[in-house]
């Protein structure tokens, strides 16, 4: 165990030093090429801002996985590390993923290519047989079938890289949400021994710890603050949807069942995914397009409460904390179907009735 914590520490280390080496470089290569996020209405952001942070994710990730896996087998005598199919195939949708959302950085794609691609890359797992194949009693359902699953699952990937996408609108909040999902996912993965994984999620922390220090706190007229862009959205979506589904399946060959997976896995992407859903009915409530861009997303409606962008952030922090605190005490007292139920109430509270109160307070308009 003391030795698998060493390689994690290790592949974190490396790659916040390869974040630290990288997204100074990128900023500079933005600046010459003028390769910027420009302000319009819709946005945040007052000044022009470099967009290709996300660039530094998957390389930084990468390296330090893949010289941290080789101290492993370096202490393990040179014994080879076996790689699944599972793992091959999640490989090639990361790097399909991750190219197709630094393409659009930089010359654009439109919404329905990246679409059909993230269609593409969320249907590997199921070829390789890795899927949702088990509810574990939510809405009173156990095990599905492939035929069930597989869609299921691709429709889960092509969610949650959306969602990661959709509430990447502040500084530092799909990162910041994302690193509470990935500590979780490292707690969860290293508890059952999926040492490869865990090593991964470290890496991928590790990266994101600089990249929050350049994306929050970096000065914009001095050049030197960074957006994640599509590259890094769409590849932190994919990887949290994956370990969703791999940590949700079924495998006995790999690890016990666990009766509480779909629901911690629920619980640490909760915020992005519910806000996803009350944004498309509150679209549909108004009949308008589903994928029309608006400002009505959880740190839209904080804002114009009139906090800070900073305090919005912080706030929406302290909501995901506050669902996977409150979670964990009811794990053993509710069941999986009434805790989420739980949860949808206590989220529409928030948004209908507090939100919405102060939003009218400060004389701005709720929506709903």
């Amino acid at each position: 165990m003391k030795i698998h914590i060493l390689i994690s520490l290790l592949a974190f280390t490396l790659s916040t030093t390869y974040g630290l080496i990288f997204i100074p470089r990128i900023l500079r290569y933005c600046k010459d090429r003028k390769l910027y996020d420009i302000p319009n209405q819709r946005k945040v952001h007052k000044n022009p801002i470099p967009r290709l942070g996300g660039i530094s994710f998957l390389p930084s990730m990468l390296i330090a996985t893949i010289i941290a896996l080789l101290a492993w087998s370096y202490t393990n005598d040179g014994k080879k590390i076996e790689i699944s199919p599972w793992t091959i195939y999640f490989a090639l949708g990361l790097f399909i993923i991750y190219a197709i959302g630094l393409i659009d950085d930089v010359f654009g794609v439109s919404a329905k290519k990246k679409f059909l691609v993230q269609i593409f890359v969320s249907s590997l797992p199921p070829i390789a047989w890795l899927y949702i194949n088990n509810f574990y009693g939510f809405l009173g359902i156990e095990q599905v079938s492939f035929w069930v699953g597989a869609p299921l699952t691709v429709f889960i990937l092509v969610f949650i890289m959306n969602a990661i996408n959709l509430i990447d609108g502040i500084d530092g909040l799909s990162a910041g949400l994302s690193l509470i999902a990935l500590v979780g996912f490292f707690y969860c993965f290293f508890s059952e021994g999926i040492w490869i994984y865990s090593i991964l999620i470290a890496g991928l922390i590790g990266v994101l710890i600089p990249f929050l220090y350049y994306n929050v706190f970096g000065d914009a007229e001095k050049g030197q603050k960074i957006f994640m862009g599509d590259s890094g959205s769409l590849t932190i979506g994919y990887i949290l949807g994956v370990l969703l589904v791999k940590f949700c399946m079924v495998n006995p060959h790999i690890a016990a069942y666990r009766k509480e997976s779909i629901f911690l896995s629920i619980t640490l992407l909760i915020v992005p995914i519910f806000d996803v859903c009350r944004v498309i009915i509150v679209r549909l409530i108004h009949k308008q397009g589903i994928f029309r861009p608006d400002k009505n997303h959880i740190h839209h409606k904080l804002m114009r409460t009139g906090i800070s962008q900073h305090q919005a952030l912080i706030s929406i922090l302290a909501l995901a904390m506050f669902f996977i605190g409150f979670n964990m005490l009811c794990l053993n007292i509710l069941d999986t179907t009434l805790t989420i139920l739980t949860d949808i109430c206590i989220y529409s509270i928030f948004n209908i009735f507090i939100l919405n109160y102060f939003i009218r307070k400060n004389k701005q308009e709720p929506f709903v």
